[in-house]
């Protein structure tokens, strides 16, 4: 089955398990499109908004729009005034009728979503929000607050995750096959077996509460030198810089812990990656051929000298 025959499967699926497949939303004698403007309305400032500043946020043909503001208003439901800071801009707003529809209609929606996830248990719960995160963010809405990446520390469960996301990555992307995984899983576990809070460190990236990049600091095998390890970015975060964001944390800590030489092991076709550690001030000091994760590559060591 193709991507788009998915994308189509699930939307059968998920609109007639909402219920839009139904003439009227729940608890409502509103259809879908005309909650939809309800609740733009309801959300405006307080003067109202314009008609095209509604257009331009669900996307609606303005014909369409026109025809539902105008049942709107048939019904009472909502209203228009001329805009005292902008004469030529009409104002749209919800009367009390209007109001008293949009809150039944909200109260109508939640109950039939509760009734949905009646018998969803908590794990399930958080797999949805996470699937339902993803999908928004990979399909790249836009204007929502929490759309910029943000890092936090580690929390349980942030380990399994990152050594499973950069497999599946390397493999999608570069070929990699399952051995990838065994050299991960040593790193981490190292990582966490050993962890040594005066000196290492580590940082997820989320986006709109998804994960979408991590980075390493850990301790060398001399005093002074810290290693680099396991930077990742998801392909749906790329783009926006989170990679030299992620860098630039891991050198200022360890700046901070007194190292005085940063370095990191990697590999020729990582080109991204590379181009980051080069604008960071890292030198290519050593590389040599091997053959890993069923291909022949060229290991790259870079240094930084953190002094």
């Amino acid at each position: 089955m193709t991507l788009t025959d998915e994308v189509r499967s699930f939307n059968r699926f998920y609109t007639r398990e909402i219920g839009l497949l139904e003439r009227h939303l729940p608890a409502s004698a509103l259809s879908l499109p005309e909650a939809r403007v309800l609740y733009e309305l309801a959300r405006a400032p307080e003067a109202g908004c314009t008609a095209a500043e509604i257009g331009r946020r669900l996307r609606m043909d303005k014909a369409h729009l026109s025809r539902i503001v105008a049942r709107l208003r048939a019904r009472k439901l909502a209203a228009s005034r001329v805009s005292e800071a902008h004469g030529k801009h009409v104002l749209l707003f919800l009367t009390g009728a209007g109001r008293k529809a949009f809150a039944g209609a909200e109260a109508g929606a939640r109950a039939q979503i509760d009734a949905l996830l009646t018998a969803v248990d908590a794990c399930g719960r958080e797999r949805l929000i996470k699937a339902m995160r993803d999908i928004r963010a990979v399909l790249g809405e836009s204007g929502t607050v929490d759309g910029e990446p943000r890092l936090r520390p580690l929390q349980p469960g942030d380990i399994g995750w990152i050594v499973h996301r950069q497999t599946v990555l390397y493999h999608q992307e570069y070929g990699w096959d399952w051995t990838y995984e065994g050299l991960a899983s040593r790193i981490l576990g190292a990582f966490v077996e050993r962890f040594d809070a005066t000196r290492e460190d580590g940082w997820i990236a989320e986006r709109r509460g998804a994960i979408v990049g991590s980075i390493f600091l850990m301790k060398g095998d001399e005093p002074g030198l810290a290693r680099l390890r396991l930077l990742y970015v998801e392909p749906s975060a790329r783009g926006l810089g989170l990679g030299r964001t992620l860098v630039a944390a891991c050198m200022a800590r360890a700046r901070a812990l007194g190292y005085q030489r940063l370095t990191l092991w990697t590999n020729d076709v990582l080109v991204s990656a590379r181009r980051i550690y080069q604008a960071a001030g890292f030198r290519l000091t050593n590389e040599a051929p091997h053959h890993s994760f069923g291909h022949d590559l060229v290991g790259q060591t870079w240094d930084l000298d953190l002094t």
